[in-house]
């Protein structure tokens, strides 16, 4: 009876984002809107709406979780094949750094938001078990990722202040850091302040999908201007290789077993997130490759999930 519970409600929450990129998709189609829209809602997602949407996520979050001994596993789980992607990308296809950083990003890091805290919330009893993947990459992969991203974007080697300053001012990171220090010390804020931003960071998500949607229906074709080799890279690094690693690690090194480590599999099995196609649109690199990996991991991952469900879930 649980299993059952357990794979209605990954459907469900792949079904609900579907429907929404379904919904960016048709509204391109008949006319309503063209690629300027995409533009625009990616910006309006990236500046405005997730950095409040980040900041009321984490600031509700147990942070104590982030120190469990699920992060190692869930770490090595995004590591190995961001790093796999960064090397051979270089190695094969001469990928430029923010290219590699796209890429790489592609093929590790996990739709955390606005699926992994519905289908941990309903799927796995509790939205905690995604915490360390959510705070992994919103504190660590993010902020270096987004600090090597804008060293490209200025044509120069990205420097330690770099790395140390520059995600300091990014809108992403200052809503991540805010809501951190509002979980760690137990202050909330008060309800005129917080109700703006929990209504503004409820526009991320869907602003996200219909994004994404968009550039779906008015982009080039599956595959576009790049190899299919890479794509099918990114695709089984991120569909196949994450969960594996972050399977092995919990359960041969750390010992994990039962529910915990079903969590650890399921996080790590969940697709390439959407912001990733936001990036790739800000910066201007490797956008076919972030919008093909993100459709194709996230109707492959739902059997992937389904599975390590139903061997895991007991």
């Amino acid at each position: 009876m649980r299993q059952d519970r357990l794979v209605l409600d990954v459907l469900s929450g792949f079904a609900t984002i579907a429907i929404v990129i379904a919904v960016g998709a048709f509204v391109a189609h008949i006319g309503l809107v063209d690629a300027s829209a995409q533009v625009l809602l990616s910006r309006i997602a990236f500046f405005v709406a997730s950095p409040a949407l980040l900041l009321t996520t984490i600031a509700a979050t147990d942070v104590s979780h982030v120190l469990s001994g699920n992060l190692v596993a869930t770490a090595a789980g995004a590591a190995v094949p961001a790093l796999t992607y960064a090397v051979v990308g270089h190695r094969v296809w001469r990928r430029r750094p923010g290219e590699l950083v796209i890429g790489s990003l592609a093929s590790s890091y996990v739709n955390s938001g606005n699926l992994g805290i519905p289908v941990a919330a309903y799927a796995l009893g509790s939205a905690s078990f995604v915490a360390p993947t959510l705070l992994l990459q919103l504190l660590v992969l993010q902020p270096v990722a987004l600090a090597l991203l804008d060293s490209d974007r200025f044509g120069r080697r990205p420097r330690a202040r770099d790395l140390l300053v520059r995600p300091f001012t990014n809108p992403l990171t200052i809503g991540t850091l805010l809501g951190l220090g509002l979980a760690v010390t137990g202050w909330s804020l008060p309800t005129p302040v917080l109700r703006p931003i929990e209504l503004i960071g409820a526009m991320a998500v869907p602003g996200m999908l219909l994004a994404y949607g968009i550039a779906l229906r008015l982009g080039t074709g599956l595959g576009g201007d790049i190899p299919a080799g890479e794509l099918a890279l990114t695709t089984v690094l991120k569909m196949i290789v994450q969960p594996l690693v972050a399977w092995a690690v919990a359960a041969g090194l750390l010992g994990v077993q039962g529910h915990a480590l079903l969590a650890v599999v399921v996080c790590s099995a969940l697709p390439t997130a959407q912001n990733i196609f936001v990036h790739a649109t800000r910066y201007d690199r490797a956008t076919t490759l972030a919008r093909d990996t993100i459709l194709l991991t996230t109707i492959g991952s739902v059997p992937v999930i389904l599975l390590a469900t139903v061997l895991l879930g007991h």
